[in-house]
């Protein structure tokens, strides 16, 4: 491939206070700026790949302030949307006793929230692209950025450009009446790669699942779960006729050993099961995912063969746990490094 790799998706303030210190006291917020797109749009053109970011956002000092910074970054923002009242903001709260906290969204009535299937001119928006990447993420927003979505990878497919979809499920943004099972099957007809885990497919795209996995535990056999994986990437390739590939993550929490990450990627008729990555303490959860994604699309974009892909995927979301931000700062180099041979 040689034409752009489009990112789409909605750019947010991760803000994230720190429970275990008087945060308000101390009058200052860590931030920083995010969106699961952007974060791969951002891997993608730090490893030297022509990558470009759609997105809406308010024309205020701020938002000009970030424009730049991502453009410092060598992220394409040709197509960014200037326009609407406000960014989204999510808050991500850090130290004691937040384990079961979770995710708290500040995002209703955003710029790209806001975007309506008048403001997109995709047969514009595509020329030049060879990729086109977006998530759950979108879908789940709102009626009409489904649509919007399908209008997308529908363009996409009459262009002939490879689609890429991550699985992302947020469960507080489904709240406009529809389940994802109900919106995301129409969307993965159009995917040549789809990414997640197997419970997200199961979930919103209708898959299989053993029994073994139905029930949420700490860890589960390693047979168990390689053998859901190719379960799994069977029946998505057999049934989205344009999928060819299939990639799931597996990462545990585990209190007493830390982090156990592993993935795998189906494609030419075969399975592959990456090395194993194992770690005591990390620093960020956030983006890891992320950055598997921007790992997969930079093997298959440039043909290095699936298992080099995989290797450099795993590797890139597992460099990423240590690093305090959004997105990664690791160069090819770094990443390569870390690959278990």
């Amino acid at each position: 491939m040689n034409g752009k790799i489009l990112n789409f998706g909605e750019i947010l303030l991760r803000i994230c206070p720190d429970l275990s210190q008087d945060w308000v006291g101390a009058g200052a917020l860590p931030f920083f700026v995010g969106g699961a797109e952007l974060n791969v749009a951002s891997a993608l053109a730090t490893w030297g790949l022509p990558s470009a970011y759609l997105s809406a956002m308010p024309q205020n000092d701020i938002t000009l302030g970030i424009l730049e910074h991502l453009k410092g970054r060598k992220v394409d923002l040709d197509h960014m949307l200037l326009q609407g009242n406000r960014l989204g903001l999510y808050y991500l709260p850090k130290g004691k006793d937040v384990k079961h906290a979770g995710v708290i969204y500040d995002r209703a009535d955003s710029a790209f929230a806001n975007l309506s299937r008048s403001d997109m001119d995709w047969p514009s928006i595509f020329k030049g692209v060879s990729w086109f990447h977006f998530s759950a993420i979108c879908p789940a927003i709102s009626q009409e950025m489904a649509d919007i979505c399908l209008d997308a990878v529908k363009e996409a497919k009459r262009q002939n450009i490879f689609v890429s979809l991550d699985l992302n499920y947020r469960s507080k943004l489904w709240k406009y009446g529809k389940q994802p099972i109900e919106v995301m099957p129409d969307l993965a007809v159009y995917s040549d790669l789809i990414m997640g885990n197997v419970w997200a497919a199961q979930q919103m795209l209708g898959t299989s699942l053993v029994p073994e996995l139905k029930e949420v535990k700490e860890s589960y056999a390693r047979g168990v779960l390689e053998e859901q994986a190719k379960k799994t990437s069977l029946e998505l390739v057999s049934r989205f006729e344009k999928c060819k590939f299939v990639a799931n993550t597996f990462r545990f929490d585990y209190l007493e050993k830390g982090i156990q990450y592993f993935t795998t990627l189906f494609g030419e008729e075969q399975l592959l099961i990456s090395e194993e990555y194992r770690a005591e303490e990390i620093l960020d959860k956030v983006g890891s995912g992320d950055c598997f994604m921007a790992g997969l699309i930079y093997g298959l974009y440039q043909e290095i063969g699936m298992r080099d892909t995989l290797e450099f995927a795993t590797a890139a979301a597992f460099d990423k746990l240590f690093i305090a931000s959004d997105a990664t700062e690791s160069s090819v180099a770094g990443i390569q490094k870390r690959i278990k041979r």
